[in-house]
């Protein structure tokens, strides 16, 4: 039988993508150079070995943080910055038709522990946003800081105050990422999101991907977020499946890495857990996560669930739909933005286009 799939011009939103997994190695591999960043290795395959996930097709949470800890690195400084922004938004563009994206990243991750000025990192990522929007009209995107579990609540204020203070040139939300930490709770940081909210920035979380949906429960009532990064575990739990629907909150699907990091139990795992959610009711949009360092684009995502029959194709057009509805890009007061004359990246009743694969 024909498999369907999207025609190559479909314009996709995508919401989750983190900075420091959305560059090309070979990019990577050149700023690091650029900034003479002693690397463990000065063969290029093997560095691309050390920042990507490869053809691994299980590994765990960790391994997968561990990934961040060059790529990191290698983007900080304001010229190294700018120029990942300014590459992954483009390239989204021209790869995958991404219309609309969201990049993010933690600042003070890209600061050298306080060497770089944390202003001067997030002009310059501004920059090469506003670089990548210039050379493509038809791209809309912001930016997401992220706030981490691991830091210091004073690391993290300063994190959400940033995020407050340039939210007029393009940083659109916040959200809370990192690793598990004993003792974290998410209510410890409702008043920090109530006064982004009041500030006008979207609020996202990272939970229920290591966390079961007792962590989704918890995110959602501490802090009362719009979306939820991943939430894919809230399948287990129909009392948590009846809350996302009655307040409205999408999940920020990323399968191929869910599956790269075992919090689905492979294939027949995703199908169950996705499966779950679309029955319940509850509202989702899909994601990467990282393209790059998992080696898995947009449309490489959506067709991992075409092919197994995990998503029809209507229901594919409905989650990538909510990838626009869900989008706080439409949050920055646009007579601060950059005055770009265009036409909308895509009216919301639209349908999608597809075209079958022989």
């Amino acid at each position: 039988m024909p498999r369907p799939r999207l025609a190559s011009r479909t314009p996709l939103a995508e919401l989750h993508v983190h900075l420091g997994a959305a560059v090309t190695p070979a990019i990577m591999w050149g700023i690091a150079h650029a900034q003479g960043i002693r690397l463990p290795t000065k063969d290029y395959w093997e560095f691309r070995r050390l920042i990507t996930v490869g053809r691994r097709r299980s590994g765990t949470f960790q391994d997968y943080l561990d990934l961040f800890h060059w790529t990191e690195l290698i983007q900080s400084s304001p010229i190294a910055v700018e120029r990942s922004v300014y590459e992954v938004i483009g390239g989204a563009y021209r790869r995958n038709n991404i219309t609309r994206l969201e990049l993010r990243f933690n600042p003070m991750k890209r600061n050298r522990g306080g060497e770089q000025d944390l202003d001067h990192i997030i002009a310059a990522a501004i920059r090469g946003m506003d670089r990548a929007i210039l050379e493509y009209p038809q791209v809309q995107a912001g930016l997401i800081f992220c706030l981490d579990r691991g830091f210091p609540r004073e690391l993290n204020e300063i994190i959400a105050a940033k995020a407050i203070s340039w939210h007029s040139r393009g940083v659109v939300g916040i959200d809370i990422a990192g690793p598990v930490v004993p003792g974290f709770r998410f209510s410890d940081y409702a008043d920090v999101y109530a006064e982004c909210r009041r500030a006008g920035l979207g609020l996202t979380v990272h939970a229920g991907e290591t966390g079961g949906p007792d962590e989704v429960r918890e995110a959602v009532e501490a802090l009362d977020p719009a979306r939820i990064g991943h939430g894919i575990r809230s399948h287990a739990d129909p009392a948590v499946m009846a809350l996302l629907r009655e307040r409205d909150i999408v999940l920020e699907i990323c399968p191929s890495s869910n599956l790269n990091t075992g919090v689905v139990a492979g294939v027949e795992g995703l199908r169950t857990a996705i499966r779950e959610l679309t029955d319940g009711g509850v509202s989702y949009t899909l994601s990467t996560d990282g393209p790059e360092m998992l080696g898995s684009y947009l449309r490489d995502e959506v067709a991992l669930l075409l092919r197994h029959g995990i998503l029809d194709l209507d229901e594919v057009e409905h989650a990538l739909e909510t990838g626009y509805r869900a989008s706080f890009v439409d949050r920055v007061p646009s007579a601060e933005r950059i005055p770009i004359a265009r036409k909308p990246a895509r009216a919301s009743a639209a349908p999608i286009a597809l075209e079958v694969d022989h």
